[in-house]
């Protein structure tokens, strides 16, 4: 069984966001600018990721994870 997964690269500074945005990409696992993370493609993860998509770069899992 495979799960769905994409890859989230945080490009702009959380600094100066709202608290609601920088929480989002926090809570997908982002620290600092440039670090990527492989997150499960479910439906809060989608929405995080939509909260804050003008900082990240989304793209599609490569292989498994």
């Amino acid at each position: 069984m495979t799960t769905k997964t994409f890859r989230v690269t945080l490009l702009k500074s959380l600094h100066g966001q709202l608290a609601s945005i920088r929480n989002s990409a926090r809570g997908l696992g982002l620290r600092r600018i440039r670090h990527s993370v492989v997150v499960a493609d479910t439906p809060s993860n989608r929405g995080m990721a939509n909260a804050a998509s003008h900082l990240l770069l989304i793209e599609p899992a490569a292989g498994k994870v």
